[in-house]
């Protein structure tokens, strides 16, 4: 297929441009820089010039594809709510593209979205439209272009990582670092379900080949990894002290990350590997957070 991919140079695009170019598929990645578009070249994938502030020309290049995968975000996180609408207005725009055929847009959400309540993992087939995080508007963009008929699908991410990133744990590790602590809130007894960067890419493809309207995924391979084993990951690798903070200090000690460290946010894939036949076989996170070249 001609595959038109949002976000390809970035962290999960750059990952699955190979993944889709090895299957045998034709990538055309949105860059909006002469680096990315050099990368994208280099790796076999023709380039196409777009912005997320300018969904008209998305829409446009969409137009011309057999498929979409949308992947590309906005991690500001000082404009989070922002950003959210931002990618509401950018799905919209690709579905039009797609509207009259059945070409399939797969596009990205957070396993949150899957929650049946706190504590308690999320599924892929929950969709809680009410939950307090400002990105369920990517799936409530993603439900307005389903009931208009296009063949959409969901990707929802966890901590996604490898010895690079790791998602919001990546954000973590600069507070540590300017902290001097690696902290946790309270017991540390929260928990952030991870998969495999690779793992992720694999799934990606996997669910814009299956084509199947209205269907979700978890790119799953840990339920949920606790808080303080992750803090005790990076103060073994960072060198620093693994401190215990009151949840009343949280916005003083994490600032712009306050909202999501008490998080608890496990999740299952069980009923994507049923379905597609995906299992996870990368590294665990904290292997990978183990593994980091930190002095880098």
């Amino acid at each position: 297929m001609r595959i038109f991919l949002t976000g390809a140079t970035g962290f999960i695009g750059s990952a699955l441009v190979t993944e889709l170019i090895k299957a045998g598929h034709q990538v055309v990645g949105v860059t909006r820089s002469d680096a990315g578009a050099e990368a994208l070249a280099a790796a076999g994938a023709e380039v196409h010039r777009g912005t997320l502030e300018e969904p008209d020309g998305l829409r446009d290049g969409a137009a011309r594809a057999e498929a979409v995968i949308h992947t590309a975000f906005d991690h500001d996180f000082s404009r989070f709510v922002e950003n959210c609408e931002k990618d509401k207005r950018v799905i919209a725009a690709l579905g039009q593209a797609l509207a009259g055929s059945e070409r399939p847009l797969v596009i990205t959400s957070g396993v949150g979205a899957g929650s049946p309540g706190y504590g308690q993992p999320a599924v892929e087939d929950i969709f809680n439209p009410s939950h307090p995080n400002p990105r369920i508007a990517s799936e409530l963009a993603g439900n307005a272009l389903l009931e208009a008929g296009i063949n959409l699908s969901v990707v929802r991410l966890p901590q996604v990582h490898n010895p690079v990133k790791q998602g919001l744990i990546t954000l973590f590790i600069e507070i540590a670092r300017q902290k001097g602590v690696s902290a946790y809130i309270g017991e540390g007894r929260n928990r952030f379900s991870a998969g495999h960067l690779l793992d992720a890419a694999r799934l990606y493809r996997l669910a814009v080949e299956k084509r199947q309207p209205g269907a979700r995924y978890h790119a799953v391979a840990e339920e949920g990894v606790e808080a303080r084993a992750i803090a005790e990951a990076l103060g073994r690798s960072l060198k620093l002290p693994v401190v215990s903070i009151p949840p009343e200090k949280a916005e003083e000690h994490f600032g712009r990350m306050a909202m999501f460290a008490p998080m608890d946010l496990p999740a299952s894939s069980a009923l994507t590997q049923a379905r597609l036949g995906w299992h996870p076989t990368g590294p665990t996170l904290i292997a990978d957070l183990d593994a980091m070249p930190y002095a880098d």
